[in-house]
């Protein structure tokens, strides 16, 4: 039987939920996520618990906010022009305090909440959504394999799931 180790390409639904038992996220209304195994694509503790699993296992895990997205902080504000915001819900014609916009950083892509907008100018929290919760994730395996040597040069999964070139 297959377990997860690095160089594995994991095919998993979860369902998260924060102190309150309140669902925030739930994969099963979608595709199984898919990562590549021992190649920094997930939360290092996340990762950690899936290690040695098999496809059927299920599990649950909590996190808390230093092995999640982190601590909040209070200072993570920045003041941006609106052009550089990213994901306005179809229908809405301009942000509004309190949605989530994705932003590009010098570390990549970046989930961020608006607090402020004008038409021009916007003001955003950097912290991750999620940063300063505790945070349980219900997971089952569906799915393990090896990974394509592409995968492996590219360090991540492709295909359903994955990332598609």
């Amino acid at each position: 039987m297959s377990v997860i180790c690095d160089d594995k390409v994991v095919q998993f639904h979860y369902q998260l939920t924060d102190t309150d038992n309140q669902q925030l996220e739930n994969s099963r209304e979608g595709e199984p996520m898919a990562y590549l195994h021992g190649h920094g694509n997930m939360m290092p503790a996340l990762e950690a618990a899936m290690e040695g699993k098999a496809t059927g296992d299920q599990f649950t895990i909590t996190l808390s906010p230093a092995d999640g997205y982190g601590e909040r902080r209070d200072d993570a504000t920045q003041r941006v022009p609106v052009k550089h915001l990213q994901g306005l819900p179809k229908g809405q014609k301009s942000w509004q305090p309190g949605m989530t916009a994705v932003i590009q950083t010098e570390q990549g892509m970046r989930q961020v909440t608006v607090i402020k907008a004008s038409r021009f100018m916007v003001n955003i929290d950097t912290n991750h959504p999620l940063a300063g919760k505790t945070l349980t994730y219900a997971i089952e395996i569906i799915d393990l394999r090896d990974a394509s040597n592409d995968e492996i040069a590219h360090g991540h999964a492709h295909g359903p799931g994955g990332h598609h070139h």
